[in-house]
């Protein structure tokens, strides 16, 4: 009998099970959330636009938004996940469930601020291309995106590990993918955006510590002032 080399499946359908699994139910006083997006609290009040919230996942930004007084747009891939917002986010007017790598469901120039936390180290370089002109044309002239992402220095959480596909990108034993980012690959991967703000730290909302980047990048248009490190 002939194997199906199509019923393989892609890194990206592997990790959405493991996430639907992960976001199988939970309630809306169990979801919590850092200060991350704090020192970007200038943007955000600035912004008049609903926030799109890419891999929103359990929901910790969109509060955080929501607490701001914002409208947020969550989005992720799990649908699980989307669930989960609809009942505990009643105030959510839309939500959306789909693959970033097929291209963002937003037309073009259509809000100021994209939040990605955690969300945009799981690709190829050249998926991560394509996320990030898609993000790029949704956002508006001007428009920013506030992101967080694997520091090649978190080892706790996997740097390293793996079958190395790319250069700091690695398949690990599930079959996932996980990037790992150093400031050269910012300067690669966002070239032709403005740095607003960059910056490595750690965060602890997880046993073991977690080091990452931190950034705002800008597209084209009216600039923003830098923040300082």
């Amino acid at each position: 009998m002939e194997s199906d080399v199509n019923s393989e499946k892609s890194p990206v359908e592997t990790a959405n099970e493991r996430w639907d699994i992960i976001h199988g139910n939970y309630e809306r006083d169990e979801i919590k959330y850092d200060n991350w997006l704090e020192i970007f609290r200038e943007f955000i009040d600035r912004c008049d636009t609903p926030i799109v919230d890419l891999g929103c996942g359990s929901g910790n930004d969109t509060l955080y938004l929501l607490e701001t007084g914002k409208k947020v747009i969550p989005c992720d891939y799990s649908q699980n996940a989307i669930k989960n917002i609809y009942k505990n986010f009643p105030e959510i007017q839309r939500a959306e469930c789909f693959d970033m790598t097929k291209g963002l469901v937003f037309e073009d120039n259509f809000t100021d601020i994209i939040i990605s936390d955690l969300s945009l180290h799981y690709f190829t370089e050249q998926e991560t291309r394509q996320i990030l002109s898609e993000i790029k044309r949704v956002l508006k002239p001007g428009g920013i995106l506030l992101l967080r992402v694997n520091s090649v220095r978190d080892v706790n959480h996997g740097a390293g590990e793996g079958t190395e596909i790319e250069p700091h990108l690695y398949k690990t034993g599930d079959g996932r993918y996980k990037r790992f980012f150093d400031e050269d690959d910012f300067a690669r991967f966002f070239s032709g955006w403005k740095k607003l703000y960059l910056h490595e730290e750690v965060m602890e909302r997880y046993a073991l510590e977690k080091i990452l980047w931190k950034a705002a990048m800008q597209v084209g248009g009216p600039e923003h002032e830098e923040l300082p490190a």
